[in-house]
């Protein structure tokens, strides 16, 4: 389904509840495990993004240092030894057991502020056969589009938010301008009101018109 036709599909719970949420501060990203080649375009795709969205990336973050996390990894038991994870990431042994046992290649975690906006998220991606496949430019756009908001389990089940335009993969048209509405300052940073949805579908349809 676009989400020029129905939002809500992008931000419903598989128990029905509608929960949107944005990040409510300035995005702070490190990444672990690869090399400086593959950081400049991790963090060249994490800063298209955030740009699209209007929002602002910082140097450090005042409580956390760095507040979005990514960790390449060939085996879930890495986490395990990454010095004082455990302490950001609560109940990280029972976390790695369950990835292991679903064979999971990829894992985004969400942290949120009193006011119920991001203010931290960890990506966790284990570089199987499929992951390691991907050119490391598609693979940064799809995590940077994964975590600029609190997009529903489902989201991209069916559908992924890139496109490919000619040689060059890009962020799908109607997903680009989802976030640019998403992060309307008019709009609340988070919100279980489904209404909401509609908020959104609205700018996106001005957008259209314009």
């Amino acid at each position: 389904m676009s989400p020029t036709d129905d939002p809500r599909s992008f931000f419903t719970r598989p128990d029905g509840s509608y929960q949107f949420a944005r990040w409510g501060r300035p995005i702070v990203p490190v990444v672990f495990g690869v090399e400086d080649q593959t950081l400049s375009i991790i963090k060249g795709a994490i800063e298209a993004v955030v740009t699209l969205a209007r929002h602002r990336m910082a140097e450090t973050d005042p409580e956390l240092g760095a507040n979005l996390m990514v960790f390449f990894l060939r085996d879930w038991g890495e986490l395990l030894a990454t010095p004082n994870l455990d302490r950001l990431v609560p109940g990280l042994e029972g976390l790695v057991a369950r990835l292991g046992r679903e064979n999971a290649n990829q894992y985004r975690l969400f942290r949120f502020d009193g006011q119920g906006a991001i203010r931290a998220a960890f990506v966790f991606l284990r570089m199987d056969a499929h992951l390691s496949d991907l050119p490391a430019e598609t693979l940064a756009l799809a995590q940077a589009v994964q975590t600029i908001l609190l997009w529903s389990d489902g989201a991209f089940a069916g559908t992924s938010p890139l496109a490919l335009a000619g040689e060059t993969v890009i962020l799908r048209p109607e997903i680009a301008d989802l976030i640019r509405a998403a992060y309307d300052p008019v709009l609340p940073a988070a919100t279980q009101d489904p209404t909401h949805a509609l908020r959104l579908a609205a700018r996106m349809s001005l957008r259209g018109r314009q």
